[in-house]
Parts: structure tokens; C-alpha cells; sequence
């Protein structure tokens, strides 16, 4: 018969809980991140969504990149000037020759060029290539 005294017990639980972490880790996201924003020239935000919504969306899909999200500013007033928008990576090489895939499709090229029959729709536009911090809760 096996008698357990309270210092066996105290041993055995310390060996068998020290290998298993308090906190669950978490995996670290191995994403880069895009964030995009678009000034639209003056009265040509509404086609530059309609660009968007009925082509540019799908053609992103297309070339492998992941759609994360779109925002218009609350302001009416910069709300038709900026867009702003999130795209999601497996990393930056893979983020450069999507983009190269994409301005050289031939359906780009067609949707571009039709919805700028009465002159360019951007302005202007800043990107900036992210990484998720350690503390992030994307991780």
C-alpha cells in the first residue's frame, strides 16, 4: 500500500505543473499588415468606392491579398476626401509581388481606366507595412 505524506504530495505537484505554463502562449502572428489611405480628389470619392466595391476588392482576392478591413472618417467633410484600409500578408515579399501581380492585371488595368474616364480619382496615397507588436492581441 502507497501512503502519501504532505511533502510527497507537495513534490509531485510541483514536478507536475512545472512544465506546464500559468498563461497559455500565445503563437506569434507571422502577418505583415498594410494599412492604405487614399485622398480622393475633390467629388471623386463616391466612384472611387464604387471602384472598390465592384472591382478592386475582388482583384486583391485574386493576387493572395487579405481583404482586413475599410473605414471612412466619421467627418463628413474628410469622409470625402479619405479612405482608409487594412491588407494582411504571409510577408513583405509576398505583399510586393502581389502588388505587381495586381497593377499588371489586365482587369485592373480595364477598371482603372474606365473609372477615370473623367479624370483620376486619387490624389494621393500613403502606405505604411506593419508587423504586430509583441503585446499585440493579434499574437
Amino acid at each position: 500500500m502507497f501512503r502519501l505524506t504532505l511533502t510527497t504530495l507537495v513534490l509531485m505537484t510541483v514536478a507536475f505543473s512545472s512544465g506546464i505554463p500559468a498563461e497559455p502562449v500565445k503563437k506569434e502572428d507571422p502577418r505583415i499588415f498594410e494599412i492604405r489611405t487614399y485622398y480622393a480628389h475633390p467629388g471623386k470619392m463616391k466612384a472611387l468606392h464604387e471602384r472598390f466595391r465592384n472591382h478592386t476588392c475582388k482583384l486583391f482576392k485574386k493576387h493572395g491579398m487579405e481583404l482586413v478591413g475599410f473605414w471612412s472618417p466619421l467627418d463628413e467633410k474628410a469622409a470625402e476626401e479619405k479612405m482608409i484600409y487594412v491588407l494582411a500578408y504571409p510577408s513583405k515579399e509576398a505583399a510586393d509581388k502581389a502588388w505587381k501581380a495586381f497593377r499588371e492585371d489586365p482587369e485592373w488595368i480595364k477598371a482603372k481606366t474606365e473609372s477615370e474616364k473623367d479624370g483620376p480619382l486619387v490624389a494621393k496615397v500613403e502606405s505604411v507595412f506593419m508587423k504586430a507588436t509583441d503585446y499585440s492581441p493579434m499574437k
